[in-house]
């Protein structure tokens, strides 16, 4: 019934070689995957299109300023306001804070303000540093657990809200801003910039 052990068995043929070319596919596949989707959370898709806030009241929120401030949306009630996401990793970021500082320059005590919230990015050195660099003097809030990013359903660096003076998202930009598109953000809620 068992097989004794001195019965005579084949040798068993030794497993034939795996091409080489196959032991690298699963290590390329993956590092493109993962390379697509960090282009994708770097740059986003470049629309301004939608946005799932659009047209509805923007969420309310109250965070603290890289300077230990704290700044809520309902403190802006009566402006338009531009809610921008950021992070200091981000080069798109990098690209469109010279533009937010510009357009930062034009607010006034009962107009435009200008709100950066810092993305996912946990070196608040690096933050200073990025404010620092581009001389930004609007208020960069700081939102350590996502809170406010998952409520406005952010889901990349930069993106940015328009926020009509009655507390309405009018406009959103994914991607990184241009002057045209900041422009045309700023035009949904009665901005010239």
């Amino acid at each position: 019934m068992t097989d004794s052990p001195s019965s005579p068995s084949a040798p068993a043929s030794p497993p034939a070689p795996t091409p080489a070319w196959r032991r690298f596919v699963p290590p390329v596949l993956a590092a493109v995957l993962v390379a697509a989707l960090g282009v994708g959370l770097l740059r986003g898709n470049g629309t301004q299109d939608g946005g799932p806030l659009v047209g509805k009241a923007a969420p309310d929120f109250t965070l603290q300023t890289i300077d230990g401030g704290r700044v809520s949306l309902a403190s802006l009630k009566g402006r338009p306001v531009v809610l921008n996401f950021w992070a200091s990793w981000c080069v798109p970021c990098r690209d469109e804070a010279p533009l937010l500082r510009d357009l930062s320059e034009k607010q006034s005590a009962n107009g435009l303000a200008v709100v950066g919230v810092v993305f996912s990015d946990k070196d608040l050195k690096s933050v200073r540093s990025f404010v620092q660099e581009y001389a930004l003097a609007y208020p960069s809030l700081l939102d350590p657990n996502l809170n406010t990013a998952i409520t406005y359903g952010v889901s990349g660096v930069p993106e940015t809200f328009f926020i009509d003076k009655g507390g309405m998202v009018r406009g959103y930009d994914q991607g990184g801003l241009t002057r045209e598109r900041l422009q045309a953000g700023l035009t949904k809620i009665g901005v010239a910039f």
